[in-house]
């Protein structure tokens, strides 16, 4: 190894790197708190304005960072928060975190990471150890940024160090955070990949190296195809169960009581947050490079982009039963995250479940304590109503998106709206005006009807 390895090397071990971080969002900003707990100095930087703001008045705006935890952080005087990238002049290491969309044609946006990229090229300084966190394909970070940094006349594993560790970020899971979710990563060279792990064992219990920075991007992205895949199976399942007028939460129950051999996974209205709907994309994207075409991938993807609909059309037969139509129905959307008790709406399926009601002529709202307002695809903001129970009897029927733990499920049942459930969270609610997906509606009797048994 030679000298910049060594010390850099020193500089990680006696905590006087000084880190970076970019992109100070769900994966960044627990990050960069972890980090400076550890003792490092660490410079985070987002161009969100806003933010840096909130940071430095120690208000966060992630559910997994307290607001005293981030103020506390900053009571240190080693977490420096700024929009300004020439403060990379000053970074020994540093983590790139920024978002990795799809394109509208479902193609990979890389455009963060090159923005990123360009500004590492003004102002990296020899012996910086560069790691990729966003989720991308197997490639990028050679392509993306070896081939670009190595052009400027540096070499990896000698002048600068280049790994990819995906992120594991998973909102509101209070068992699994920043310092004990196992850490992936793979590096360019052997001394990249040295110095990557020498770095994360300062902050993460455990680090799990790999051959080569593709290893482990393709690993990120196997995670959450393998996610989306069952996902999807489960959802076809849901609407075989529907229609074969079988309890689909009642047959993943039964089949979950087998020890070995099975995993639940459960329906739902569809899939959401930044990983589980983009990242096998991106593996499809990348494999029709070499001429491989998943069917699985296309499949699973085209199964849980179908489940809005199937929920649109579960409440159009549930409406019938009370000789209603969607059209002109009032219609209140049950939260609006992706998952519950967070604010995260990032492609939560209740943002389409909630179009298509207004496209079949619905009058729609929504409520959700924790995602208080979202854009329409018409630009337009939609505002969450206020908690009303009275006003929520009015309501012609109720749709559970997201099984928020601070929803009231016995007093929402009480009220004597049809409720469709996506989530089963008033499966120990029994009243016939309560319906299930992956569950036929059974016929609602009109008054004095009588009831074939």
């Amino acid at each position: 190894m030679n000298e910049e390895y060594e010390t850099l090397l020193n500089a990680i071990e006696s905590k006087k790197a000084v880190l970076g971080v970019v992109g100070l969002g769900y994966v960044g900003l627990p990050l960069a708190v972890e980090m400076v707990k550890q003792g490092f100095t660490v410079v985070g930087i987002d161009l969100d304005s806003d933010k840096i703001d909130r940071i430095y008045r120690g208000d966060s705006y992630i559910s997994d960072i307290s607001s005293e935890e981030l103020a506390a952080c900053m009571q240190t005087g080693r977490f420096k928060p700024t929009t300004d990238y020439s403060m990379i002049a000053v970074i020994d290491a540093i983590s790139i975190c920024v978002p990795t969309p799809l394109s509208e044609n479902q193609d990979p946006d890389t455009s963060y990471i090159t923005m990123v990229v360009e500004q590492l090229k003004r102002f990296m300084k020899p012996r910086l150890l560069i790691t990729l966190e966003s989720t991308t394909y197997p490639g990028t970070t050679e392509e993306l940024i070896q081939s670009e940094i190595e052009a400027l006349g540096y070499t990896a594993g000698k002048d600068f160090f280049l790994c990819f560790s995906p992120e594991r970020v998973d909102p509101s899971n209070s068992r699994f955070n920043t310092r004990n979710t196992p850490k992936v990563i793979g590096g360019t060279t052997e001394a990249c990949l040295k110095l990557g792990a020498a770095l994360y064992k300062e902050y993460v219990d455990t680090v799990v190296p790999v051959s080569s920075p593709k290893v482990a991007e393709m690993s990120k992205l196997l995670e959450n195809t393998f996610r989306s895949v069952n996902i999807a199976f489960v959802n076809e399942m849901a609407m075989m169960c529907d229609r074969m007028g079988i309890d689909v939460w009642e047959v993943i129950d039964a089949a979950a009581t087998k020890p070995f051999g099975f995993m639940p996974f459960y329906p739902g209205p569809g899939i959401g947050g930044h990983c589980i709907p983009l990242d096998p994309m991106y593996l499809s994207w990348k494999a029709k490079g070499f001429r491989f075409y998943s069917k699985f991938i296309e499949l699973a993807q085209s199964t849980n982009d179908n489940m809005p609909y199937y929920v649109i059309n579960k409440t159009a037969t549930i409406l019938n039963e009370y000789a209603k139509s969607i059209k002109r129905s009032n219609i209140l959307l049950l939260g609006m995250a992706y998952k519950p008790d967070i604010s995260d709406l990032r492609e939560s399926p209740g943002l389409e479940v909630y179009e298509q009601f207004k496209e079949n002529g619905a009058n729609v709202d929504y409520y959700d304590p924790h995602a208080r307002s979202f854009e329409d695809k018409s630009g337009e903001t939609v505002n969450s109503v206020d908690y009303d129970i009275k006003k929520f009897r009015k309501y012609d029927c109720m749709v559970l998106i997201t099984n928020h733990n601070s929803f009231d499920y016995s007093l929402i049942a009480s009220m004597g709206v049809p409720i469709l459930d996506t989530r089963n969270a008033f499966n120990t609610y029994a009243q016939p005006h309560i319906y299930k997906i992956g569950h036929s509606v059974q016929h609602v009797p009109e008054p004095g009807e009588a009831m074939l048994i």
